[in-house]
């Protein structure tokens, strides 16, 4: 019944986005977001504080503005999300276009498959979505959400233009078995794991708590890893997938040593975007929960 009484607010706002014209839907979300920035304490005062982590010497009504941009991004992206079934490859350039998209092709055609590093920046769930439309599904790794009928709900969305889920459950034959038929996969990397989970790198200059699965997956399977983006481009109106030359996989022998080595260099790249597109990164996150022993 909880699950239940969860699910029926949410399916509620998703149908009444869908039906409002598409800017009208991200206004809409653009302005429930806002409302969250107002009303949900916690989440503020934990993007308050990262932001504090993160850049110290800013003055604190600049922190301000950025936070208040993420939940801005946060807003526009389930707008769009919600209009989902009205896209398909011939019009969803109205929404994000290619911004490199050589960069992947070039990846692509090694036949090794690809490892999408990517971040929750701006548009990421709209990122996987275009490029499926555009022929080049991806395989992504979830986490269920515990309840089922949300998780059902998400799920149908993420794999309209053809993606496919992994759950966490059974990553790793999943991973493998996709990057061996040089298919891509798709990572969101800038979690915060447990000790079990990530080695600590840094961060903004803290060490973070990181994933190990991109490192580990690329030096086993000698896939291309690819950064790619998805951010707000508020000059065209419209979201824009970038993806970024394919990172060098470092081997020296030193297997241990060579995750931690990889898992810093995509970390620093999160980090650069991060501080180029501040009020797009999801700062109300707690990146660094977990702390070196």
């Amino acid at each position: 019944m909880r699950y239940r009484l969860e699910y029926a607010p949410v399916w509620l706002l998703l149908r009444m986005l869908a039906l409002m014209p598409a800017p009208v839907a991200r206004a809409a979300g653009i302005t429930l977001g806002q409302m969250v920035y107002l009303l949900h304490g916690r989440l503020r005062r934990v993007g308050q504080r990262n932001l504090e982590l993160a850049f110290p010497a800013m003055p604190a009504a600049q922190r301000s503005r950025i936070l208040r941009g993420v939940f801005t991004s946060l807003g526009r992206q389930l707008g769009v999300f919600c209009h989902f079934p009205r896209y398909n490859s011939r019009n969803i350039g109205r929404l994000v276009i290619y911004d490199g998209f050589e960069n992947f092709e070039r990846a692509h055609a090694l036949g090794k498959g690809v490892l999408f590093l990517t971040a929750h920046f701006g548009g990421w769930e709209i990122s996987s979505f275009m490029h499926a439309l555009h022929g080049h599904p991806l395989h992504i790794l979830v986490r269920p959400l515990d309840n089922p009928y949300l998780d059902r709900l998400v799920t149908r969305y993420r794999t309209l233009s053809g993606n496919r889920t992994i759950p966490k459950q059974d990553f790793a034959r999943g991973m493998l078995a996709a990057l061996r038929a040089g298919e891509t996969v798709g990572i969101l990397m800038d979690q915060n794991m447990t000790p079990e989970q990530g080695v600590f790198v840094e961060f903004f200059g803290i060490p973070a708590c990181t994933s190990t699965l991109l490192a580990r997956m690329a030096l086993r399977t000698g896939a291309a890893v690819v950064p790619g983006f998805c951010l707000w481009d508020s000059a065209l109106r419209k979201y824009r997938l970038r993806f970024e030359p394919a990172l060098e996989t470092i081997r020296t022998g030193n297997e241990e040593a060579d995750i931690i080595t990889n898992t810093a260099v995509y970390t620093k790249v999160i980090e650069d975007y991060a501080r180029r597109y501040p009020d797009q990164w999801l700062w109300v996150h707690r990146r660094w929960k977990t702390r070196p022993g």
